[in-house]
This record gives structure tokens, C-alpha cells and sequence, in this order.
């Protein structure tokens, strides 16, 4: 390539990646991850856990690399390997605001992604209850939690307002701290080892991937 034409081409480039919705660490995380990310654990990611997460902008959402985000955390929160109830974009080391929600409150008990969530509203009175990570494994904790909350989330380009009850307003509450830096044993009552879940996750790999 002759020097006139490289300067425009590098600058072209350079525009390219500027303005791209992700960070290049994002990209590499999801061009990288397979069918079961890495799931951030405390302590030793405790500078993504603990940060606040952002929202996606438009461009972001209608990405490539947002539908396959999408589909990793899915396959992710519902490997055996892990068998949550929910998990939130920090925990596969992406501080964007993206959480998948098992929806116990409907018919089949699906799983349903929100981005841009945020919980509007704390309602109904506070119920006592136990909750695990997988981001603090093997701990289990008695938290206090609101029994109803209204969330609001990106659809397309609106917003849109649900109101939730029961124990999955719980789980919404859960994730939902996750995208503030929050985890349920900064808010629970009290904290312990739990031994069946450490029996059963004897076998799960914490190491982060060398490309990590």
C-alpha cells in the first residue's frame, strides 16, 4: 500500500474503533467465551463485581456481538455446571446493564434477558429469605428483600414498566444490585458456608481462561 493511501485507510481504522459501542476487552470476552463463560468470582474479581455498570446504547443493542452475549449468559446461567436462577453481565466480566431472570411467576418458568434494567420501585413488605452467588461460592446468606418491585428495561426504543411479585422480585433484586457493584452478602442479615453447595460444586473450574 503506497503512503497516500495508508493515511486515510489508518484513520479510517482508528474512526472504526473509536466509535465502536464496546470496549476491545468486551469484544475479546465475547468473541472468545465458548458455549459456558467465565463466571467472575469474589475475591479475586472483586474490581468488575464491585463497579457500576452502564447502559447499551442503540447501536449497541442491534450489534452482532450483543445477540451473542445474549445467548452466551443464557447457556451459561442454565449449564448444569452452574444451574442459576439468574445472572447479571458483570458476572461474565462486562459491566453493562444485561441481566437474565428465571420469570417463576409465569406460565413454564422461562428465562427472559432485560437490558438497560433498572428497578424503579420497592413495594409490599420486606421478607426474610436465603440466597447464593455464583460469584461467592459456597456461601449462603439470610437476606432481607421487598416482596414486589417495578422494573423498567429497553424494549426495541421504549421503555417499558412491569411490576413483579413474590419470589421472582427477589431474583430481580438480586441481579439488579449486581449491576450496581452490590452483592447479597453486603445486604444479608447473616453468612455462611453452605456445605451441600460446596459438595456440589466440588468439581467447577474457577481459573480464568489464559486469554482472560
Amino acid at each position: 500500500m503506497s503512503r497516500q493511501l495508508f493515511i486515510p485507510a489508518l484513520l479510517a481504522a482508528t474512526l472504526l474503533v473509536s466509535c465502536s459501542p464496546w470496549t476491545p476487552r468486551e469484544r475479546k470476552i465475547i468473541s472468545q467465551s465458548d458455549s459456558v463463560m467465565y463466571v467472575t468470582v469474589m475475591p479475586e474479581d472483586s474490581v468488575i463485581l464491585r463497579a457500576r455498570s452502564i447502559d447499551f446504547p442503540p447501536v449497541a443493542l442491534a450489534s452482532p456481538e450483543f445477540r451473542r452475549l445474549v445467548d452466551l449468559m443464557y447457556r451459561t446461567v442454565t449449564d448444569p455446571s452452574q444451574d442459576g436462577v439468574g445472572i447479571a453481565a458483570p458476572q461474565v466480566g462486562i459491566n453493562r446493564r444485561l441481566v437474565w431472570v428465571q420469570r417463576f411467576d409465569k406460565p413454564g418458568e422461562p428465562f427472559e434477558w432485560y437490558a438497560n434494567i433498572r428497578i424503579d420501585s420497592l413495594l409490599g413488605p420486606v421478607v426474610r429469605g436465603p440466597e447464593g452467588c455464583l460469584s461467592v461460592p459456597p456461601m449462603r446468606g439470610i437476606v432481607p428483600r421487598s416482596s414486589s418491585v417495578v422494573i423498567s428495561y429497553a424494549s426495541g426504543r421504549e421503555r417499558v414498566s412491569e411490576r413483579v411479585e413474590g419470589y421472582t422480585a427477589i431474583i430481580f433484586q438480586h441481579e439488579c444490585d449486581h449491576l450496581d457493584g452490590i452483592l447479597y452478602i453486603d445486604r444479608a442479615d447473616s453468612v455462611f458456608v453452605s456445605e451441600s453447595w460446596k459438595a456440589e460444586r466440588e468439581g467447577v473450574e474457577y481459573s480464568r481462561p489464559e486469554w482472560w
